[in-house]
């Protein structure tokens, strides 16, 4: 097992070291066509499929020839909800369905490793350290992305736990920032780190993460 280390900063934006994480998680050549399945699958999951039509024979009324059969000049008609009738039903039209993809869990966790190696390789991963408030400031978080040069960058913030006060906080002050999305790490998609452009997770964060991918 060897190691890679990422620098760690603190919220007035000053680097405090460095932190060891596991280059067999971190480190890894990222798969591309794995991360392909695993967004794919994630984009299809958020559809609603709720999309309905009714078919002629949900259509209600059409009981009735609406008109006689000979002697008219017209086309014989045998309900006023064929498809081809206006108020008719729909031929093949969509009805409720789940477009949900299966993808085994070991699919899944290669994809979110590729994802996230692919983002400290390209050294758009912030580790943040000694962030606790008092109180929710969200100028104080703004003037932390200004120090650490992510201000006008789509931002993914990552938190261990939201029961603690430090990380609630955090939520309370990022979450009106614009271009800018927090997480958990129960919560991590492949969607949203290959959306936002910089990912600032805390310490304690990228340990739980580091112990569910490995």
């Amino acid at each position: 097992m060897s190691d890679l280390n990422l620098k760690v900063y603190s919220l007035n934006g000053e680097e405090k070291g460095s932190v060891a994480v596991n280059a067999d998680i971190f480190g890894i050549e990222p798969n591309k066509y794995v991360m392909h399945e695993v967004l794919t699958a994630e984009l299809a999951a958020s559809r609603a499929g709720t999309a309905s039509t009714k078919s002629r024979g949900e259509v209600s009324g059409g009981g009735r020839k609406p008109f006689r059969q000979k002697g008219t000049g017209r086309a014989r008609q045998g309900s006023t909800r064929a498809p081809h009738m206006v108020g008719g039903g729909v031929v093949h039209g969509p009805k409720p369905r789940s477009y949900e993809k299966k993808v085994n869990k070991k699919v899944r966790k290669l994809a979110l490793r590729s994802a996230l190696a692919a983002r400290i390789q390209n050294g758009d991963v912030v580790v943040l350290e000694d962030y606790m408030l008092e109180t929710p400031k969200t100028r104080t978080f703004v003037t932390f992305t200004e120090k650490v040069n992510i201000v006008e960058d789509k931002k993914l913030f990552i938190v261990d736990d939201y029961l603690n006060d430090a990380d609630w906080n955090l939520y309370l002050s990022v979450r009106n920032i614009e271009k800018t999305e927090i997480l958990d790490p129960r919560e991590l998609s492949v969607y949203a780190l290959l959306k936002y452009n910089k990912v600032v997770i805390t310490k304690e964060a990228l340990a739980a993460i580091e112990e569910v991918l490995g």
